[in-house]
């Protein structure tokens, strides 16, 4: 796949640090541009280039359908892959410590795939996921295996009101203070960065640890497109 430009390298990590220490996840706004999101969401239809294409309703995630990316991954993907583990690691590292797990994240996302790899994840975990009327996903986690890096990246490739209405972006929190949801409001080509599993948060009584979960809402009316960044591979 060919593009004009390359996915910006530059982001405001302290920002987006803060916002996941509050919330869980962080906007990243136009990570990708229109024509990068066209591009993208068009390989969808194309038959090579995955390991697996899953139909949700057989499993009870939902409905609706992804595929797997195979390895070597689209240029693009791959590009922004690394690039946004290289400026997460250290935020997931930072939680590790303040949860007091004695787990260090590489630097480089090869040496952290190696380490997946070494323990049996070795299949490819980006993805790409196209929802229709009545579609949806249901809550869950992207767990994969025993490793598992605690941020991870969707990238909205449509755009809300004029490709689809509804399938909002959602997000649940669970802790000893109680229930949160949240919806991303996301556009065309921003990415969201948001919590695989449990986060760190400062409560009343110190430091404790909160659940999250995410899905999409009812697509109301045409198409989504979206891919996933996951930075631990699968089993």
């Amino acid at each position: 796949m060919h593009t004009n430009s390359r996915p910006s390298s530059t982001h405001d990590w302290s920002r987006i640090e803060r916002a996941l220490e509050a919330h869980g996840s962080a906007i990243l706004p136009g990570l990708l541009t229109a024509q990068q999101c066209e591009a993208l969401a068009a390989l969808y239809a194309r038959e090579d280039g995955y390991r697996s294409r899953v139909i949700m309703s057989r499993h009870g995630f939902g409905r609706g359908e992804y595929k797997y990316f195979a390895y070597p991954l689209p240029s693009l993907l791959d590009e922004l892959r690394r690039t946004l583990y290289a400026g997460l690691a250290p935020i997931a590292n930072d939680w590790n410590r303040k949860s007091g797990i004695n787990l260090h994240y590489p630097d480089d996302l090869d040496d952290y795939l190696a380490r997946c790899h070494a323990a049996g994840q070795t299949r490819p975990t980006p993805l790409i996921l196209k929802y229709e009327e009545g579609d949806y996903n249901c809550l869950h986690q992207d767990l994969y295996g025993e490793h598992v890096f605690p941020l991870q990246v969707v990238v909205l490739l449509s755009e809300p009101g004029k490709d689809f209405l509804g399938g909002e972006f959602v997000m649940t929190e669970q802790s000893t203070q109680g229930q949160r949801v949240e919806a991303a409001p996301l556009r065309q080509g921003d990415a969201l960065v948001f919590t695989v599993n449990q986060r760190p948060a400062i409560g009343p009584r110190g430091m404790r640890k909160v659940a999250m979960r995410h899905g999409v809402s009812r697509i109301r009316s045409g198409r989504r497109y979206a891919v996933g960044l996951i930075f631990h591979d699968a089993r």
